[in-house]
């Protein structure tokens, strides 16, 4: 009988131990998996983010998105990057006169051509000391001290401020915590507006099963049902190839 007694009692406290582990392990399970999905995400969105800046300069030199990684990785290894280099500003004066920017360059560049065929200069700076003094267009609309260089970068040094070089832009295309997959990339460039204005389009798209496909698996089932059901996408990503939405991502 004390025999039985004490099986019955070791039979209730395992079972106790295992409901208060099933317990404890229902409630920890999905906080562990939000708190990864956070940390992991913060650095999925810097990829997607830094695709999208990619995408976005391809587009502004191109006039259209690409769908392809490795056109996108040569452009950003091989493409110049101009930039426009200002010194000085119009005036609200100058403005009210009609001077504008346009003008403005316009007038320096004649100025340039002019002083040119005239002499030679050891470089940029001696060409506008000379003609801010000597030149009478100049002077007289008040472009002295006034400058506008279009010059070329390094797309990387310009677009990510050194956080990349050509060894390390390949991983841009990458998505983080997924062994290697990539990220999706889709584009429309023949989308139309209902005013019939072309709008060319993008989305870059990372799935929570590729950076999360290691995590809790029910966790992760949950995560995506939930989504669905809601009509979200079931991960992270910009842009939107069905309607504008200013290159935005789904976080955002």
């Amino acid at each position: 009988m004390k025999t039985t007694r004490t099986i019955v009692i070791c039979a209730l406290s395992i079972a106790a131990v295992v409901m208060c582990y099933f317990c404890v392990t229902s409630v920890t399970t999905p906080i562990k998996f939000e708190n990864k999905r956070a940390e992991r995400e913060v650095v999925v969105i810097k990829h997607l983010v830094d695709l999208r800046t990619a995408e976005v300069e391809y587009h502004h030199q191109k006039g259209v998105f690409t769908a392809s990684a490795d056109t996108l990785l040569m452009f950003l290894k091989t493409a110049p990057k101009k930039e426009v280099l200002k010194e000085g500003s119009l005036t609200d004066k100058q403005l009210e006169a009609g001077l504008t920017e346009v003008k403005a360059v316009k007038i320096l560049n004649e100025a340039k051509k002019k002083a040119l065929k005239k002499n030679q200069f050891a470089d940029a700076e001696a060409l506008y000391a000379y003609i801010w003094e000597n030149d009478a267009d100049v002077k007289s609309n008040g472009l002295v001290g006034f400058r506008r260089d279009t010059i070329e970068l390094n797309m990387l040094q310009s677009l990510y401020k050194g956080q990349y070089d050509e060894n390390s832009i390949d991983a841009i295309v990458e998505i983080p915590f997924s062994e290697g997959k990539k990220f999706e990339l889709e584009v429309n460039n023949d989308y139309k507006t209902s005013q019939g204005i072309r709008v060319p389009l993008f989305e870059a798209r990372a799935p929570f099963e590729s950076y999360l496909g290691d995590l809790n698996k029910q966790e992760l089932v949950n995560l995506i049902d939930r989504e669905v059901k809601l009509e979200h996408y079931p991960g992270l990503k910009v842009g939107d190839i069905y309607a504008p939405n200013n290159n935005a991502g789904n976080w955002e």
